[in-house]
């Protein structure tokens, strides 16, 4: 408790913390390149000292300095707190409010060393996902945050505290933006400088929003995509004995191995860095590892024979695997791999997203900073060598998706061969994952609603676990089959996600839900909390990957057709909505996943108390947050949008959508053009 005390009171100044620089026991972020002016460096330095009084100025200016040209950015590290960073129990916060000890506690949860991929740099996931631009602003939102009464709002600004503004008790306890640029100039380059002079910052999509609970999230995600692509691509989903391939165990991608086992597949993962490599497989999450490539394919043989699950780590390039997959096709038949994808951060494929096969993993680290340029083709023409064997290998029958990290999109910019002849601007040779796999869902209202159990109690997430399913289990009994099919993998993810370790940091769960299915859990739990069968709040989100959250023309709205998936009224409004309609906080950010200026995505956390009234926001804000992206899908023409809003509309009477006319005869359209 003294800990958080300390924690919250503010910046310690009287005296100053010592300054342990770097902890080397710790991962770190890649170094940055802004190529910032020496005017530039002069401003970004007065914008870091105005957190201090003068009187410090002396001492902290020479040391900021130094930071900002030896890693590209002032990250503060003199005032890193050296109490443990974890999600305490949510009593255990010095609170005036409930509601702001739940954000302290998802804020510290991302910043948890267990939970976040360069903790002291502040970033949670995706190598640049951050929750602040420096351990100043930490510290004076912790602060804020303790002080705040329910008739207060906190006011964030790109990861600086604009301060408490007054405010309604039904209101948010904190509204949080991220990189809102002006649209002509959100590009990398001004990225990269105004995030060194720190004004805006890039907080991924659960990252700045305090909402990430680990790798957790995406291990549902990719196995709900694992099942549906064998369903769609393979005309089943028995998976026993099929070969994924993919690569990223760095961040929320070291899911991937976790999800592949579950789904009942072998999976195979590159991975150039050894010690993600070697943090997942002491985690569980990864069966084997090998740095040997003969090892890695012989090891694919035996497991594809023997049907049995496999996850399944090669320590080396994944244009060395993809390459020598294609040899082993081409000398002697054998088409190892059904599945492929990759889920390297190519949102930030520059600054240590993806390293290019000609160099070594500490040799692209050094390019990467003393000669961008030089990188960066190396880059570009490692993208080429890729997507030549992935290529190859799908004309001989696998089957390749892009995983919504820009992959196809870098790849085409790096002149390799992904065109689609014929297509829209944002088809390629390859689909989505959205437009061909998990579009389908998004349509039909389901996306990834999660919760926190303030406790930190397993025996509540236990609880939450049996209501969860329960309740799924009683709303699918009557939908339909497509539906139902939903409902079924969720169930059993549900139902055996506590046999798989797979709780990092909070004690947390996601599954995919449509609208009736989550407010029928957020009201079941907020039950159970009222009659003490769950011991504590607990908090309730969503990944901003949505039916709702996300603009996305490359993913989440990759699917939309009529001409409207560069727009971004719907995150927008989901964000705007979401606050009125009794969110404990909301977040919109650019960029998030597919890279900065490529999406707008908004997202919410709300406490769940066992209260009348939370169940009242809970009922109001989840029935918007997910009706507002299926009627924007029914509007852009997708049937099953079409059908899904058309039902929630016969239920809830006060809930009217504008339906679209489909053109039924295209020769309408012909006669009147060539008239």
């Amino acid at each position: 408790m003294s800990a958080l005390r300390e924690i919250c009171g503010g910046l310690p100044l009287d005296p100053l913390p010592p300054n342990r620089g770097r902890d080397p026991s710790v991962p770190h972020a890649p170094l940055r390149t802004p190529s910032l002016t020496a005017q530039e460096e002069r401003l970004a330095l007065r914008n870091a000292l105005r957190y201090f009084p003068p009187s410090h100025h002396a001492t902290l200016a020479p040391e900021f300095a130094g930071e900002l040209r030896r890693y590209g950015h002032i990250y503060m590290y003199r005032f890193c707190p050296s109490a443990q960073m974890r999600a305490y129990p949510l009593d255990q916060y010095p609170c005036r409010t409930r509601q702001a000890a739940s954000i302290m506690l998802m804020i510290m949860n991302n910043l948890d060393p267990a939970v976040a991929q360069f903790p002291q740099e502040l970033v949670t996931y995706g190598g640049n996902g951050q929750v602040f631009s420096n351990w100043a602003q930490f510290r004076l939102v912790m602060h804020y945050l303790s002080e705040m009464t329910e008739e207060q709002t906190l006011v964030m600004y790109s990861g600086h505290p604009m301060g408490l503004f007054p405010s309604l008790p039904s209101s948010p306890r904190a509204i949080i933006t991220n990189g809102m640029v002006i649209p002509n100039y959100s590009s990398r380059d001004q990225y990269e400088k105004m995030f060194a002079l720190g004004v805006s910052m890039y907080g991924q999509m659960t990252a700045g929003s305090y909402c990430y609970i680990g790798p957790q999230g995406i291990v549902h995600g990719t196995m709900l995509t694992v099942l549906n692509a064998g369903r769609r691509y393979l005309g089943s989903g028995d998976l026993s004995g099929r070969v994924f391939v993919t690569s990223g165990l760095g961040g929320m991608s070291g899911a991937q191995a976790k999800a592949a086992v579950i789904a009942g597949c072998v999976g195979v993962i590159a991975e150039v860095d050894e010690a993600p490599l070697k943090k997942r497989h002491e985690q569980g999450w990864l069966m084997e590892i090998t740095s040997s490539m003969d090892h890695c394919i012989k090891r694919i043989r035996e497991a594809k024979n023997s049907k049995a699950p496999l996850s399944l780590g090669y320590h080396g390039n994944v244009v060395d695997l993809w390459e020598r997959l294609l040899l082993e096709y081409e000398q002697s038949g054998d088409l190892l791999v059904d599945l492929g994808s990759d889920q390297t951060s190519l949102h930030n494929p520059f600054s240590g997203g993806y390293y290019p096969v000609q160099l070594s993993f500490s040799q692209a680290n050094q390019l990467m900073s003393t000669s961008p340029g030089r990188f960066h083709t190396a880059v570009e023409k490692s993208l080429q060598r890729q997507v030549t064997a992935i290529n190859k290998l799908s004309d001989a029958g696998m089957f390749f998706w892009d995983y919504g990290n820009a992959f196809l999109l870098e790849a085409q910019r790096a002149g390799a061969e992904v065109e689609k002849v014929g297509g829209g601007p944002t088809e390629f040779r390859y689909p989505s994952y959205v437009q061909d796999i998990m579009g389908d869902i998004f349509s039909l209202g389901f996306g990834p609603f999660r919760w926190v159990c303030t406790s930190g109690d397993p025996k509540d997430l236990a609880a939450t676990d049996d209501i969860a399913a329960a309740v799924l289990e009683d709303v699918g009994a009557n939908v339909t089959e497509r539906v139902r099919q939903q409902y079924d993998d969720n169930i059993r993810w549900i139902r055996e996600a506590g046999k798989h370790s797979m709780v990092v940091g909070s004690q947390a769960r996601i599954l995919y839900s449509d609208q009736r299915g989550r407010v029928c859990i957020a009201l079941a739990i907020n039950r159970a909390i009222a009659d003490g069968s769950v011991s504590a709040p607990v908090v309730i989100s969503r990944d901003h990957h949505d039916v709702s959250g996300t603009d996305s023309p490359f993913r989440e709205t990759s699917n939309v057709y009529d001409g409207s998936a560069f727009c971004a009224d719907m995150a927008v409004q989901n964000f705007v909505g979401d606050a009125f309609r009794g969110a404990t906080w909301v977040s919109l950010h650019n960029g998030g996943g597919v890279g900065w200026g490529e999406v707008m995505n908004g997202g919410f956390g709300l406490l769940l108390d066992g209260s009348e009234e939370a169940a009242k926001r809970a009922s109001l804000m989840l029935n918007w947050d997910v009706s507002n992206g299926v009627a924007r899908r029914c509007w852009s023409g997708n049937s099953n949008a079409y059908e899904t809003i058309r039902r929630t509309m016969e239920e809830q009477t006060q809930l009217r959508v504008t339906l679209p006319f489909p053109v039924q005869d295209e020769c309408v359209l012909d006669r009147a053009l060539q008239g």
